[in-house]
């Protein structure tokens, strides 16, 4: 009966409330965008090596930055600033925490293979059929198609933007690639397509597509005081380009799954994951 009873009070003992479970939980909001899969799985696989359950939460751009300002999400590492997502941290600047960059040097704008004779926006004014008068895009609600139909708009040019997705993007590159045509596609960098693909951007003089744009981190109000640790961690969390591009372009081989790329990842850079975790 003693014995039984200690057991009893060994189970209790080790057993976590409710409060205590849920302090362990952590929601990550992110865009389904190829850099953005790479940082969260990483981040997630190295939150969980502290104990954490991770859950990661798939959202269109406006939706993730809606889910951290409202607390459905503790953080997201998928922020671009300061232009491509200017619009939603204008509005919700005030009800979310922007921890800052951990991805610097990034950039968004217009691709073509290395090949082509076009060089700059500009070109597109007379030349617009070398591309059959189009801009492959991807979703209508990212950041890069808003800013397209502004340079649009801004160089006066008789091009179409087209909608479609990531997948369908890339997809329409390479066949481009492989016939040896000419193609305008929306970039942005990092992007696995610079590892695989001889790209160069065109030249932007009118400043349409903006400077150098970070990936940043954002955070609920309340977490640096709710989970001190998860936010020690989420200020240390940084990549660099290199590194991002060639994980996604393993992500990009047929068979392969996001997390174990990841795992692969940390692995193999086992110093800088210690780093954030000190």
């Amino acid at each position: 009966m003693r014995a039984r009873m200690l057991g009893v009070l060994l189970c209790l003992a080790l057993a976590q409330s409710p409060a205590e479970a849920a302090d362990k939980q952590v929601r990550l909001a992110y865009v389904e965008w190829a850099d953005a899969v790479v940082a969260t799985n990483i981040l997630k696989q190295v939150l969980e090596e502290k104990g954490y359950q991770v859950k990661t939460i798939p959202l269109a751009a406006a939706a993730m930055w809606q889910a951290v300002a409202t607390g459905d999400a503790d953080a997201s590492v998928a922020a671009w600033l300061p232009l491509t997502q200017a619009a939603y941290y204008d509005k919700l600047k005030n009800r979310l925490e922007l921890i800052g960059p951990n991805v610097t040097g990034a950039k968004i704008g217009w691709a073509v293979p290395a090949y082509s004779s076009l060089t700059s926006i500009e070109d597109l004014k007379t030349k617009s059929a070398q591309v059959e008068g189009k801009v492959i895009g991807i979703d209508p609600g990212a950041g890069v198609m808003k800013t397209s139909e502004a340079a649009i708009k801004a160089y006066g040019l008789p091009v179409k933007l087209v909608d479609g997705s990531d997948a369908t993007m890339t997809s329409a590159l390479k066949d481009a690639i492989r016939q040896k045509k000419d193609i305008v596609v929306t970039a942005w960098t990092p992007h696995w397509m610079f590892a695989r693909y001889e790209l160069k951007y065109l030249a932007d003089p009118k400043k349409a597509f903006g400077d150098d744009e970070s990936v940043n981190t954002l955070a609920r109000k309340g977490l640096k005081d709710d989970m001190p640790e998860v936010y020690a961690i989420l200020k240390k969390f940084k990549l660099s380009i290199k590194d991002e591009e060639a994980v996604m372009a393993e992500n990009e081989e047929k068979g392969a799954k996001p997390t174990e790329t990841a795992a692969k990842w940390i692995a193999a850079n086992r110093a800088t994951v210690d780093g954030w975790l000190k």
